[in-house]
């Protein structure tokens, strides 16, 4: 019989024995998810010069850096995005788990945002001579263009980035939609921006940890 660790007691197992260890998800935590795009939510986008794309295949799970100019990811109509796969180690780690498994993540990080923008969808790849041509940086076209159809798009608070002084000091770019912002957009007004905003920052110090 193999021996029991102390790590092994405290397994948690169950979503019944995780419901246990954290307080409800507040109502407006589980309202805020929208599955369009809309205004406010292209304009995080257009500013995010970075973005985790994470995919899972017959090898496992990954998540991949991508990155470029902001607003690298383009919005083509309100529910896909379009991202360049821009020159790399010739893996294809991502690419080739789109084709076994679609389902796809993306994380969106600004740089002095302490907010991150999650998209969940679908996933596939094209050579579409059209979009490879608008993509081109330097008169050099990416290969392939991820096409991404979302699912549910959705904010998360700040406390991960503040906790790690991910940014430092750096000031948090002007054009960059608030939390406020982009929850009311949302949610069809559920919460009123400036107000909301304006308690954000006693909020997440009360709740850091």
């Amino acid at each position: 019989m193999d021996a029991v660790t102390p790590t092994d007691l405290f397994a948690v197992t169950s979503l019944d024995q995780l419901a246990t260890l954290y307080d409800p998800p507040r109502e407006l935590v589980l309202k805020k998810v929208t599955h369009r795009l809309e205004d406010r939510t292209r304009a995080f986008i257009a500013a995010a010069p970075f973005a985790i794309l994470a995919t899972v295949g017959p090898n496992g799970v990954h998540a991949t850096p991508r990155g470029d100019a902001p607003g690298f990811i383009e919005p083509l109509d309100e529910v896909t995005l379009a991202l360049p796969d821009r020159r790399g180690n010739n893996r294809l780690d991502a690419l080739r788990d789109i084709i076994a498994n679609p389902a796809v993540a993306l994380l969106f990080l600004i740089p002095g945002a302490g907010e991150t923008l999650r998209v969940n969808g679908t996933a596939r790849i094209t050579t579409d001579p059209a979009l490879r041509a608008r993509f081109a940086v330097g008169g050099k076209e990416p290969a392939t263009v991820v096409l991404i159809t979302i699912r549910e798009i959705y904010m998360q608070c700040a406390k991960a980035i503040m906790r790690s002084k991910l940014w430092g000091e750096r000031a948090r770019p002007a054009a960059v939609p608030s939390m406020g912002e982009l929850i009311s957009a949302h949610t069809g007004g559920l919460v009123e921006p400036v107000s909301y905003d304006a308690e954000a920052p006693q909020r997440l110090r009360d709740t850091m940890y």
